[in-house]
């Protein structure tokens, strides 16, 4: 497990604050912008940083990221040149847990134990696998204890209680609870169903919970702040780095985050 995650929600939990979790996928608008991106991203007020692995088939991503994960591919992003990213943010100074977020055929075709350990080497914190279910999950996660990686499940509405015992099972610094059905970027987020689908989760685990998928603005956050341990953004980023000039794009990731985030 990553410690530094846990340490961070636990510092969290102490000063009664939610913490702010920011995306961005990997080598988009393009490879030369991310650093200076996720550098952005700490400054504006993000506690931690959930960065996109492109994927040609992010089936649980919305336009606006699919969209991202294209142009990445476009520019032949790979999974190692995300650890680069990591490795040079680093190097340059950032701070804030680092999480990768994306699908199971990258991992596979590196090599789960090789993946496990460059990440780490790169100064990451943990995955977030959308398609890798805990009952297929064994052997990743024997490669992310080996390498003090912590993996964050998720849970949605729809997820039965059974389910929940099973996924939380796995988990070891936070659960990434999906606040609505459907894709990233689809719809807002049900702020009014998070206490009773939030307790469903909370009943089976003393983990932190953070809230994804529909926060967009900082009424959102705060919301979603009463009830859970953090709030998750990422296509608001996104199409904050499409509406910025390309001179400002770092500058303006920084000021959107300052504005959602309320730092």
């Amino acid at each position: 497990m990553s410690q530094q995650l846990r340490d961070l929600f636990a510092r969290a939990h102490g000063e009664r604050r939610p913490l702010f979790v920011a995306y961005v996928t990997g080598g988009y608008p393009s490879p030369e912008e991310t650093v200076p991106i996720l550098l952005a991203l700490e400054a504006g007020g993000a506690d931690v940083i959930e960065i996109g692995v492109p994927f040609s088939d992010p089936l649980a991503d919305g336009a606006t990221i699919q969209h991202a994960n294209q142009v990445a591919i476009e520019h032949g992003v790979t999974l190692r040149d995300c650890f680069g990213f990591v490795r040079e943010a680093r190097s340059r100074g950032l701070r804030a847990p680092v999480v990768f977020m994306g699908y199971y055929n990258p991992i596979l075709s590196l090599g789960e134990a090789r993946t496990a350990a460059e990440a780490r080497a790169a100064g990451a914190d943990g995955f977030i696998v959308v398609d890798l279910p805990p009952e297929e999950a064994g052997s990743f996660l024997t490669a992310c204890k080996a390498n003090d990686m912590s993996f964050i499940p998720l849970v949605a509405p729809t997820t039965r209680d059974a389910r929940i015992e099973k996924i939380a099972a796995v988990a070891d610094a936070f659960i990434y609870c999906v606040s609505v059905t459907g894709t990233t970027g689809k719809g807002n987020v049900a702020v009014d169903d998070l206490p009773l689908f939030l307790g469903r989760v909370r009943e089976r685990t003393d983990l932190p919970l953070a809230v994804g998928f529909g926060i967009t603005r900082r009424e959102h956050v705060e919301a979603v702040g009463a009830v859970a341990d953090a709030a998750v953004i990422g296509s608001a980023i996104i199409a904050a780095i499409d509406a910025a000039e390309t001179d400002r794009l770092a500058q303006r990731v920084m000021e959107f985050v300052k504005d959602v985030s309320g730092r």
